[in-house]
């Protein structure tokens, strides 16, 4: 398994993405090979989120100290957003689309991700969603909406598209999100004639096999990328960020729908990654999102090996 770093921003695209991204997210695309296949991650940008969004439901005085020595900053967390593409022969895969143009102006920059690494939208051949928030999902359309990888198979867990088109939804869910669930439907509804479903433990392609992590949201979805005797979990949002989350994973977070749920697969998603010694790509980690888990005593750290 060989890790090679090239700067993303380059070329025509660099000055596109450092205009829409800022210096802060002009970090250097860790390409990660494995077996026949080499992965990449792309920059969507990052979020702006309160921090109560992720520590609200966390005891105050037990958590100081957890983020005093991350140095997470007060105020507005602000996390990047990692896309996976995976390259195996003649297959092109995109996991998750990104946030699109009209959900928070520091993100939806994966066109200037993909110019920059010379791929054009009709080369990806499947685009596999993890969940369908709004930064995982919103980039599928155009400004058109139509598809935007349009010669792409598109890829969805059963359970996950069952809660989101569900009309009920919009009812049910939290108040704060309704405009998740409306986003969501429009674009599934988009997709409707040319989607492809799959449920947890279900090879999804060729070296890909599904692996239920729910609570984030009820169907969410991580995958195990396996080439040869070599392995990498992408675990979209059951990992959602570099501190909290891998100190203490049995914590409810604020950014989960089913909080308890959601702690119960972090907890055991992080004990496999760790005793598997496998790699993993989380959408909202540093530095691109590539990494490894490491035990810490009773909990865990994010090793980091993106810029």
């Amino acid at each position: 398994m060989t890790i090679t770093r090239r700067t993303i921003l380059q070329g025509a695209g660099a000055s596109l993405a450092l205009a829409g991204l800022g210096a802060r997210s002009a970090w250097a695309s860790t390409e990660l090979n494995f077996g026949n296949a080499k992965l990449q991650t792309l920059s969507d940008g990052h979020l702006s989120l309160p921090a109560d969004f992720i520590f609200g439901p966390m005891p105050k005085d037990k958590l100081a100290p957890i983020l005093e020595t991350y140095k997470i900053p007060e105020g507005a967390l602000t996390p990047e957003c990692n896309l996976t593409l995976l390259r195996d022969g003649e297959r092109v895969i995109l996991f998750d689309t990104g946030a699109g143009s009209t959900f928070q102006p520091s993100a939806g920059k994966l066109t200037e991700a993909l110019d920059a690494a010379e791929i054009a939208p009709e080369d990806v051949t499947h685009v596999v969603f993890t969940h369908a928030h709004p930064d995982h999902i919103w980039g599928v359309l155009d400004d058109f909406d139509d598809p935007f990888f349009y010669e792409a198979e598109h890829m969805i867990g059963k359970a996950e598209w069952d809660y989101w088109y569900d009309p009920a939804t919009v009812d049910s869910i939290d108040s704060s999100r309704t405009a998740f669930a409306v986003g969501a439907k429009r674009r599934l509804e988009a997709l409707e004639d040319a989607i492809t479903f799959f449920d947890d433990g279900e090879e999804v392609l060729p070296g890909i096999m599904a692996h239920g992590t729910y609570g984030h949201t009820p169907g969410h979805m991580a995958f195990e990328l396996r080439s040869g005797s070599e392995s990498v979990m992408v675990v979209g949002d059951a990992i959602g960020n570099h501190h909290v989350a891998f100190a203490r994973p049995d914590w409810n977070s604020g950014s989960d729908q089913d909080q308890p749920m959601a702690a119960a697969t972090r907890v055991k998603l992080l004990d496999q990654i760790a005793h598997d010694q496998m790699r993993m790509v989380g959408f909202h980690l540093p530095g691109g999102g590539l990494g490894r888990v490491e035990r810490d005593g009773d909990t865990y750290r994010f090793v980091s090996e993106g810029a």
